[in-house]
């Protein structure tokens, strides 16, 4: 069974797919904190009410071998942006290395949060799904 037809998980997997693709984002910052003219970068924030509405769209279904199925969206789909320095060094290098660790341990933690609701779930469908053995 694939859990990412249940909204609730596919809602979870892709904020935790977000958070992936952010701590990648912001890795690249610090790995370029020496870069000359380098200006940090960050995704957009993860938008709910959004992946909400795609999660609850009908999906296309092949109901014949011949049909064509509907597309999956792209991973790594979330946009980033360009962050305004809050000081610039004098080689034009905009990351402050105490702004993105914090930036890392703050999504490190939200990731950690996703995470756990998603184990809780997949405990309470199993709890759900084990015959009663009373």
């Amino acid at each position: 069974m694939d859990l990412r037809q249940i909204g609730l998980f596919k809602l979870m997997t892709d904020k935790m797919d977000w958070h992936s693709q952010r701590n990648q984002v912001l890795s690249d910052n610090i790995a370029n904190a020496d870069t000359p003219d380098y200006q940090a970068k960050d995704l957009t924030a993860f938008d709910f009410k959004r992946q909400l509405r795609q999660t609850s769209q009908l999906q296309p279904v092949a109901s014949s071998p011949g049909h064509l199925t509907g597309t999956l969206p792209n991973r790594g789909s979330f946009r980033d942006e360009k962050e305004q320095p809050y000081e610039t060094s004098p080689d034009g290098n905009g990351v402050v290395l105490e702004e993105q660790m914090f930036k890392v341990g703050q999504n490190s933690m939200e990731y950690q949060t996703v995470l756990n609701l998603y184990r809780k779930q997949v405990g309470m469908l199993r709890t759900a799904m084990t015959p009663n053995r009373g």
